[in-house]
């Protein structure tokens, strides 16, 4: 298993103390610039006026319609918001996942959490087709987050069965294992449902489109229990960064640690993807910038992963929207294709900074 190593922050570029205070400013400008901009709705600089005008003791004359009031309560707003915590979620999970496997190139889909959900999606638009729009519950959300859930049990059983409590690195190959076994299914059922193949790909690329407030009252739960978990052991994880033998001499329970990061982390990503879809690159390469910018402590790691990937996401669903109106391009795609050449920039501007 590859050993953590412990990167020098960029120097010069912000000090210690500012970090968290940039990236609280960065994310809030990010969801205003969010909230403003759209194909739809008033001019964008009317769009912070009638924000002000909404609170108490504020009088503005916005020139904001009723009508446009709805698109940006009831559209642009909640589909930002749900964006921020899908972002924040996965960025944050992410942080968590290399910390406790002390390994920067993993990602929340790890143990198999994608392919559960992906699988489990397949099967709501396979046997649903006639849609779910009669139904109390969706079943759709509901299926992705029970199947991502279902793949990382599966994961942790395996991987323990075969020694995974004492090696990191086997229930990381367990994952693998999950993950192709899940994959292979669902390719199976889509096979014998081919017209079901554009509505599971249009789910897999990641969609904020259908984004509401019912969305959002949804993930919230699950993503303020997971992200109070992993910020109470962001201190732990670093002392796992020393390697496991050495946490435990030091007094940490290096497996209780593990399955609670692990429970947490899965929690909050199940819970996103399943109203989000699968949106990749954000687990990745949020962490590993801010490990780059500010160092490689935990303690510093997962509180700005929440901030910067909140931020990244809103931002990154902006072109999406405007590009090719009225239709709109996937998010995942927007993700990869923007974050890809961001972080070939990180690694330039820390090789200059050595």
């Amino acid at each position: 298993m590859y050993i953590e190593q412990a990167p020098a922050p960029a120097k010069g570029v912000i000090p210690a103390r500012w970090w968290m205070p940039v990236a609280v400013v960065t994310a809030c400008a990010a969801i205003l610039l969010g909230v403003m901009v759209g194909p739809a709705g008033p001019e964008w600089w009317r769009v912070p006026l009638v924000l002000l005008d909404r609170l108490p003791l504020v009088s503005i004359d916005s020139g904001v319609t009723p009508r446009e009031w709805i698109i940006i309560w009831e559209i642009r707003m909640p589909r930002v918001v749900l964006a921020a915590l899908v972002g924040s979620t996965l960025a944050l999970s992410g942080a968590s996942y290399q910390g406790v496997f002390r390994n920067p190139l993993v990602d929340p889909y790890l143990l198999g959490v994608a392919a559960g959900a992906g699988l489990g999606a397949t099967v709501v638009f396979t046997l649903n087709r006639a849609g779910t729009s009669s139904w109390i519950i969706d079943p759709l959300p509901l299926s992705a987050f029970l199947g991502g859930l279902a793949a990382v049990v599966l994961t942790y059983f395996v991987g323990t069965a075969f020694g995974g409590r004492r090696s990191s690195a086997t229930l990381v190959l367990a994952g693998v294992a999950v993950t192709a076994l899940a994959t292979a299914v669902q390719t199976f059922v889509l096979q014998r449902n081919t017209d079901v193949i554009r509505q599971v790909y249009s789910w897999i690329l990641g969609r904020l489109s259908t984004a509401s407030w019912g969305d959002v009252r949804l993930v919230i739960p699950y993503v303020v229990l997971s992200t109070v978990t992993l910020l109470i052991h962001r201190r732990l994880l670093d002392v796992m960064r020393v390697g496991e033998d050495e946490a435990t001499a030091l007094g940490t329970s290096v497996d209780r640690v593990r399955i609670i990061v692990v429970i947490a982390a899965t929690l909050g990503t199940s819970a996103v993807v399943a109203v989000s879809g699968l949106i990749g690159f954000v687990g990745i390469i949020v962490p590993h910038a801010v490990r780059l910018l500010a160092g490689a402590s935990y303690r510093t790691i997962i509180p700005l992963s929440i901030f910067a990937g909140a931020a990244f996401l809103v931002l990154a669903d902006i072109p999406g929207r405007i590009l090719q109106n009225p239709s709109e391009t996937p998010i995942g795609v927007v993700t990869a294709f923007f974050g890809a050449p961001f972080f070939l920039l990180l690694l330039r501007t820390r090789q200059a900074n050595r």
